[in-house]
């Protein structure tokens, strides 16, 4: 049996560890502070003892000297507080000062939802207005249908387009600005047929951002395994559609075809002709109007104008789109979270509407995706569980260019909303083909398992992995088709 004083310091050998486990582990601030407080306080009592032990409480001047080492221990630790007290509160100013005044507004508007959600009904209009504004400034500044053609003539082989939807997303971390940005392309007269496999490569660069959240784990290797593969499982089903669907495009045009179906249905050739039933045009068209004629009086060529229409165009959808999402994730995570808690681990299928839902909430199927990313690294959620999750997050993105869709009037209306259901129809099919076919459905899981180990052995794997499939393998795409062409 051990005496009492080895087992108390083996009690303060076991407490160091404890301490020196806490400096790794990413705790809040305050938690962390609790934590200190607790730990030096057990310390300073074990210390005690210890010293109780070895002085003795009654040994002629030994008492004195026990209680200078005790005031001496404690003034430590009270000054050990001090300077903890103060390396928090300078972190907190710091972050504060990172935040920048823009974050403070939104969390401003967090906190206030009467204020907050006006304020994204405004962004929403700002969305619309800007997509409205792309597409009359491109229809101008490049003639129209001809214009747009010759524009994008280095798109028309679908193999290129795919590459450039997978280059742009990736750069931008947004497959909704991609598909907003398309669908004001088809309105200013790009043909559908050249925008479709760009949205095809919208959808496979847009998982990028989830692949970058995973590399956060790279100092565990078992966590960062189950990160690592809970990220790319995304990416290998994106892929495995493309795979699938863009040759029987290609041969078939199926896609073009049945959103052709659904567009015409829907502008005037057997149902309500929503072209003329627009309740958006009087809202945007004034607005839409009144700035490309300012634009169009700067001084200069009248080129330069359209140009300049068109990069506040651009400049207004990354905006609105990164300026909603951030304030809608601050106003609906407690409520997507208590979605994703009750829902995800019940079965697939309400595994794939919790993924919908939330990211038709949240505005980003990157957000959506990047929030279970941790949870599979941490063992809380199986690849299992989250890879249905994902296929949700890939229709629920969607939305965005659906709403875009609705701000484009005139002639080019019909060719916007049809890119706007290609989108819808591609991501839906998808989930419904490789999901629902047994042998296609453990195709990206085994995949994303395969690679996750194989990072999870050599570090270098996985950013050769984002560094290749993302930019690289695009770029080289591109510029071999262009020394060839």
């Amino acid at each position: 049996m051990k005496s009492g004083k080895q087992q108390i310091q083996d009690d303060l050998k076991k407490l160091r560890r404890e301490l020196d486990a806490l400096d790794e582990k990413k705790i809040p601030p305050r938690e962390l502070k609790q934590r200190y407080a607790e730990l030096n306080r057990r310390r300073t009592e074990l210390e005690n003892q210890l010293l109780e032990t070895i002085l003795g409480a009654d040994s002629g001047g030994l008492p004195e000297v026990w209680r200078g080492l005790r005031h001496g221990m404690l003034a430590a630790c009270r000054d050990m507080e001090k300077v903890l007290r103060r390396s928090i509160k300078k972190e907190a100013r710091e972050n504060r000062t990172e935040a920048g005044r823009a974050s403070r507004w939104l969390e401003l508007l967090r906190e206030k939802p009467a204020a907050a959600w006006p304020a994204a009904i405004v962004l929403v209009y700002l969305l619309l207005l800007a997509v409205s504004c792309l597409g009359s400034g491109f229809q101008a500044a490049f003639g129209g249908a001809d214009g747009a053609a010759r524009l994008f003539q280095f798109a028309t082989n679908p193999f290129t387009g795919l590459l450039v939807g997978m280059l742009a997303t990736a750069l931008i971390q947004s497959s909704s600005t991609t598909t907003s940005i398309i669908v004001a392309l088809c309105a200013a007269g790009m043909p559908v047929t050249t925008a479709i496999p760009m949205v095809m490569g919208a959808n496979i660069g847009t998982s990028v951002t989830n692949t970058l959240v995973s590399l956060g784990a790279i100092g565990s290797k078992r966590t960062f395994r189950r990160a690592f593969a809970a990220a790319t499982v995304h990416d290998f089903f994106n892929l495995l559609a493309v795979v699938i669907f863009l040759p029987l495009e290609i041969q078939f045009h199926l896609l073009e075809r049945l959103s052709g179906l659904f567009t015409g249905l829907l502008y005037g050739t057997g149902g309500p002709d929503l072209s003329r039933a627009n309740l958006l045009k009087p809202l945007i068209n004034p607005v839409e109007s009144g700035l490309h004629t300012l634009f169009r009086h700067l001084p200069g060529p009248r080129l330069i104008g359209e140009t300049l229409f068109i990069v506040f165009g651009l400049f207004l959808i990354f905006f609105a789109i990164l300026v909603l999402g951030k304030l809608l994730r601050g106003l609906l995570t407690g409520r997507a979270e208590k979605i994703f808690k009750h829902a995800v681990g019940r079965s697939p299928l309400t595994a794939i509407g919790s993924g919908l839902a939330i990211t038709v909430l949240v505005q980003s199927s990157s957000t959506t995706t990047s929030l279970i990313v941790p949870l599979a690294g941490a063992g809380v959620m199986t690849l299992g569980q989250v890879y249905p999750f994902t296929l949700g997050a890939n229709i629920g993105t969607c939305v965005t260019a659906l709403i875009a869709a609705l701000a484009i009037t005139g002639t080019g209306a019909a060719a916007a909303l049809q890119i706007a259901l290609i989108h819808l129809l591609f991501n839906t099919l998808g989930v419904t083909v490789i999901f629902g076919v047994k042998f296609l459905r453990g195709i990206p899981p085994r995949c994303a398992r395969l690679l996750a180990a194989a990072a999870a052995r050599r570090r270098i794997v996985a950013l050769a992995y984002v560094a290749g499939v993302f930019f690289l393998l695009p770029l080289l795409g591109l510029g071999i088709y262009r020394l060839l062409g």
